[in-house]
């Protein structure tokens, strides 16, 4: 996935290249995970990285390059993290099973931390409108399996007609991030668990019987 403004010197990188541009934004996401990104400085980057600044200004233009650049990687880890369940959302036990593993992930890390995509919507989509968009994007692309799912199983006549997937969809979703902010301020996963249970209950009720 691509946000915002094209990054310089993204396409035809050799093999070298593509290694350095992706060490770089590998430590500028975990530096933006921990400190935010208002609170990550270029020095920071290039010391966690082991690149120059002229590196870093060569292969993303700017910081605000180096942001989007981050958004997309951290969208990308975090729906491989969830494979493969998340393309395969098609019943009432895969959604249980899937947000289930969210849940044993965030108790093994102590319910420290967050969600990384929402750590930086909170930071920035107030504040830099092509981070937004970016995060905008990455967002739908993690509704998007969820709305598939659900769209498999009324087509096979197990969802009623009248069941909103798009609805049901961003509701799950926005259960999940509220769920997941809750549970980092509580250090319990309890909030989690019972929002998207909650909401994973709805999505049954509109099961054909």
């Amino acid at each position: 996935m691509k946000s915002g403004k094209p990054e310089p010197r993204s396409r035809r990188l050799t093999k070298a290249g593509r290694e350095t541009r992706d060490r770089i934004v590998e430590a500028a996401a975990e530096l933006m995970f921990h400190r935010g990104a208002a609170g990550t400085s270029i020095p920071d980057i290039q010391a966690a990285a082991g690149v120059s600044a002229s590196q870093i200004y060569h292969y993303f233009g700017d910081k605000q390059g180096l942001v989007l650049a981050v958004i997309d990687h951290q969208t990308d880890v975090k729906l491989a993290q969830q494979q493969p369940l998340l393309s395969s959302l098609d019943s009432i036990a895969a959604l249980r099973e899937w947000c289930e593993n969210a849940a044993v992930r965030q108790d093994a890390a102590g319910c420290r931390g967050g969600c990384e995509i929402g750590s930086l919507a909170s930071e920035l989509a107030d504040r830099d409108q092509s981070a937004r968009a970016g995060l905008v994007a990455a967002f739908d692309r993690w509704e998007e399996p969820i709305r598939s799912g659900l769209s498999r199983m009324r087509a096979r006549g197990e969802l009623r007609d009248d069941a909103d997937i798009s609805a049901l969809a961003t509701t799950l979703l926005a259960a999940i991030q509220g769920g997941m902010l809750l549970s980092q301020v509580r250090r319990s996963s309890t909030a989690y668990r019972q929002a998207v249970s909650a909401v994973i209950d709805h999505i049954e009720s509109y099961l054909v019987r």
